[in-house]
């Protein structure tokens, strides 16, 4: 329970209309689903998150920075703590020659626009990733044969401490949906990118086809975290669990989905609790038919 001391203080560090009490967090994550956040806070600047983030460790009151909700299923209970969202409020990109500077609330599809209106390739791939710069470098998002490591050059994040951090590529150890931010005490505040000059027309011509076939392979049209499972080693996910027969299997509103077994999906007013049926029944199937631990992706608050 937040007091009323505490409130007091964020009141001094945010504008108030900034924040939000008992926040429906189903309208802040692309799944759809999930209870309310205790607190909800909209990040404006670098500054009001480092003095945020130090508070809160100080005063041990939990907080999830959350970004476009992308990656993340939040239980039907909801929050107990705080969300620091960066988002709109933290969205600035700025192109430099063949670099890009992007804070960490900025989507990247839109850094990917950036790349195609300056003529810029390397981020093609990410034109369809529909989270925040933030989130992708945490989580080393990628998709078609490309990810963030291949582009990023340095990462700026606010320790613990609130000191300013500038972590460059090898250090951030990237590897599969992994950076060493998973298990540090950081949180991103703006990202950089190399990229090279390119022939516009053939940069947009490859966003056009990898939207194309994200069209033709993904279930756009339902809620989803995108791919709910990491690819084991040595396997597609997706194909595991067709082969054990979870096609279309349907808890609820969730659903294993028809056209991409990879991804579950809110067919209608599923419940967290739905989802995490499903993929209690879809692991538990999957390690009975083929002796593979399929590992879920999305963050569960």
């Amino acid at each position: 329970m937040i007091s009323e001391a505490v409130l007091e203080t964020l009141r001094e560090l945010v504008p108030e209309e900034d924040i939000h009490m008992q926040e429906p967090l189903a309208g802040h994550t692309t799944f759809r689903v999930g209870g309310p956040a205790e607190c909800l806070i909209a990040i404006e600047s670098d500054e009001q998150l480092r003095k945020l983030q130090r508070y809160l460790r100080m005063v041990d009151i939990p907080f999830f920075v959350l970004g476009n909700g992308s990656n993340t299923l939040v239980r039907d209970a909801g929050y107990s703590g705080i969300i620091l969202q960066v988002g709109k409020k933290m969205s600035s990109i700025r192109v430099d020659g063949d670099c890009i500077v992007a804070q960490a609330g900025a989507l990247l599809s839109q850094v990917a626009k950036e790349a195609l209106e300056h003529g810029l390739t390397g981020l093609e791939f990410a034109s369809g990733i529909p989270g925040t710069v933030g989130g992708a470098v945490v989580m080393n998002a990628g998709a078609y044969g490309g990810e963030m490591s291949q582009v990023v050059t340095d990462v700026t994040v606010l320790n613990s401490e609130g000191e300013i951090l500038v972590l460059d590529n090898a250090t951030m150890e990237f590897g599969y949906r992994y950076s060493t931010i998973r298990h540090q005490p950081f949180v991103v505040t703006n990202v950089s990118f190399q990229l090279k000059a390119g022939d516009q027309e053939q940069i947009r011509t490859k966003m056009e086809e990898l939207a194309a076939r994200r069209r033709e392979k993904q279930p756009l049209e339902y809620p989803s975290a995108g791919s709910t499972f990491k690819r084991p080693e040595g396997y597609y996910a997706g194909e595991l669990i067709m082969k054990a027969g979870m096609r279309g299997f349907q808890i609820g509103g969730a659903r294993v989905s028809d056209k991409h077994c990879g991804f579950i999906v809110n067919v209608g007013n599923a419940t967290a609790a739905d989802i995490l049926d499903v993929i209690a029944e879809v692991q538990e199937r999957v390690k009975e038919r083929f002796g593979v631990a399929l590992e879920m992706e999305p963050v569960v608050l």
